[in-house]
């Protein structure tokens, strides 16, 4: 049962918009809601500059500029240092689980048999308050090791004795928890997110011997890690806490930040735990910071992967810069799902995975994710047949990776039947994101927001720069729009007209219609759907 926002205690400069349950009232205390508060007064200004920042450099790209390596922080890089050592609990990290902060979720990423589980309120969860709160609910009882689930008829899930190490996902700076306001603004999510877990599970954490970990999203700079660093301190300080005892793994996924990796762990370097290659925001971002040159369109998205020189590159430089300075360097996400009914098709999609894991091990990668517990077994085996230790931090890559080699077009093909394909992901996504969920599997891979905004992102660049695809057809906005009626169509007639129609499928379509086609390219699709979000929960 939900509670009227009036039965919170009273919190100076602090609104709850939103009805909460009285197990979600457990986090909405006014000591973590104070907390949350500081942290928003101390650090919003400094949020809005680097969010102004962003823009600055995204009207460079926009008339032509390229990323490139920093002069300015030439010594940084040349410099010889390392970050501070890491806790016994983040030494071994070879295959790490990521999913929703569904408390389902939360148990069986747990129990899979994976080092790590990255709970994420980011990019695989659709931001309900109710989503996010029930989550820190969730995280507080894992920590805790009281966590269940029951169903009507199923067996009850409760956490093994032996259970994955926890790291969590706040969302990105670009993003606001509309339903909580700090003197009349919404707070920064980021910092809503990270405030109320460290708050509510830091002590529990240090009595069995673990520690606030984290998971840093969509940043672009080093000067927005900076910023998580400050976070950081002020948090620790504020809990009476050892400076250091915060320890965040920084997503590298977008290309301007490919450039920084150095400065990005220097300004960490405390609390860093190294960085993971985010492959699918990568993509996504590379489109969207070359959107501008015509030269650069991306063939059918199921062609851009990790073999591609651009994303191989990437990928290299992350695992000698981290390696360099003396901490791990993570591998990506596995799209693939198990396939149930078709052992053939199967086969084939665990087959991807296996080549994969193997790639980034034999690459240097210390770990990689997984989206799947059925996936578990694949990537560990594929680390184990490398790994003589915890990790391999002491092997560094040879060959200097060049600008030129980060920004290498990728080559491939485009047909009609990928740009019906990012329509057909584009629309379920946000449809499922709308109702609430932010993780999806379609078409026997897992999708979240990173891989719908390939596909969004695709299509506008395709018809910005009017793409040929190979058979010589032009891609323009009035055929997407004629190919988003025929797929909502036979989307339709496949999943039959009453679950099409007690559905939000209209309103994905329209709203997938104008971030395909539109003049401009919205940043993130996240942000106009959580307008609707917002009206429609």
């Amino acid at each position: 049962m939900t509670q009227p926002k009036s039965h919170l205690p009273t919190v100076e400069g602090v609104q709850v918009l939103a009805p909460f349950s009285a197990a979600q009232a457990e986090i909405l205390t006014a000591p973590a809601l104070t907390f949350v508060r500081d942290l928003n007064r101390g650090l919003r200004d400094q949020v809005d500059a680097l969010l102004a920042r962003r823009e600055e450099r995204k009207a460079r790209f926009d008339r032509g500029e390229l990323p490139d390596f920093r002069a300015d922080t030439a010594h940084i890089r040349a410099a010889d240092w390392k970050v501070a050592p890491l806790p016994a609990d983040l030494l071994d990290r070879r295959v790490e689980i990521t999913g929703p902060v569904e408390r389902k979720m939360v148990i069986n990423a747990l129990n899979s048999g994976a080092r790590m589980f990255m709970a994420d309120f980011e990019d695989s969860n659709a931001p309900t308050f109710a989503n996010c709160i029930e989550g820190q609910v969730n995280l507080r009882d894992a920590v805790a090791g009281t966590i269940t689930f029951e169903q009507p008829g199923k067996p009850l899930y409760q956490l093994k004795a032996n259970t994955a190490t926890l790291l969590v996902r706040p969302r990105g700076w670009h993003m606001e928890e509309r339903h909580v306001l700090i003197d009349g603004r919404p707070a920064v999510a980021g910092l809503f997110d990270f405030g109320l877990y460290l708050f509510h599970n830091h002590a529990a954490l240090a009595a069995k011997g673990s520690g606030p970990y984290f998971y840093l999203p969509k940043m672009e700079s080093s000067e927005e890690a900076a910023l998580w660093n400050t976070a950081f301190e002020r948090g620790q300080d504020a809990l009476g806490m050892k400076r250091g005892t915060i320890k965040a793994t920084v997503l590298i996924e977008t290309l301007p930040a490919a450039f920084e990796l150095d400065e990005i762990l220097h300004a960490l370097r405390e609390h860093s735990a190294g960085l993971n290659c985010g492959r699918w925001d990568y993509i996504f971002s590379y489109l969207k910071t070359v959107r501008a040159h015509a030269d650069r369109l991306l063939p059918d998205r199921i062609q851009v992967g990790m073999t591609q020189p651009f994303m191989a590159a990437y990928a290299k430089r992350v695992v000698q810069v981290c390696h360099r300075r003396g901490v791990h360097a993570m591998g990506g996400m596995a799209a693939q799902i198990p396939i149930k009914n078709d052992p053939a098709a199967n086969e084939a999609a665990l087959g991807k995975v296996r080549t994969d894991k193997e790639r980034e091990a034999k690459n240097g990668h210390d770990g990689t994710w997984v989206a799947h517990p059925g996936l578990v077994p694949i990537a560990l085996a594929a680390f184990d047949a490398v790994l003589t230790g915890p990790n391999q931090i002491d092997v560094i890559p040879e060959g200097e990776v060049t600008a030129a080699d980060l920004l290498a077009p990728p080559t491939g093909t485009r047909s009609e039947e990928g740009l019906r394909h990012n329509i057909r992901v584009g629309v379920q996504y946000i449809e499922a994101w709308l109702g609430g969920n932010g993780c999806v599997p379609l078409y026997n891979l897992m999708e979240d927001a990173a891989t719908a905004e390939i596909s969004r992102t695709q299509v506008w660049q395709w018809v910005k720069h009017r793409a040929t695809l190979e058979d010589g057809s032009v891609v323009t906005a009035d055929r997407v729009k004629g190919l988003l009626t025929e797929e909502l169509a036979a989307l339709r007639e496949a999943i039959g007209p009453a679950t099409f129609d007690a559905g939000r499928f209209d309103a994905a379509g329209d709203l997938f219609l104008k971030l395909a086609t539109g003049e401009k390219l919205i940043d993130f699709l996240t942000l106009p759907a959580y307008e609707q979000l917002l009206t429609l929960a």
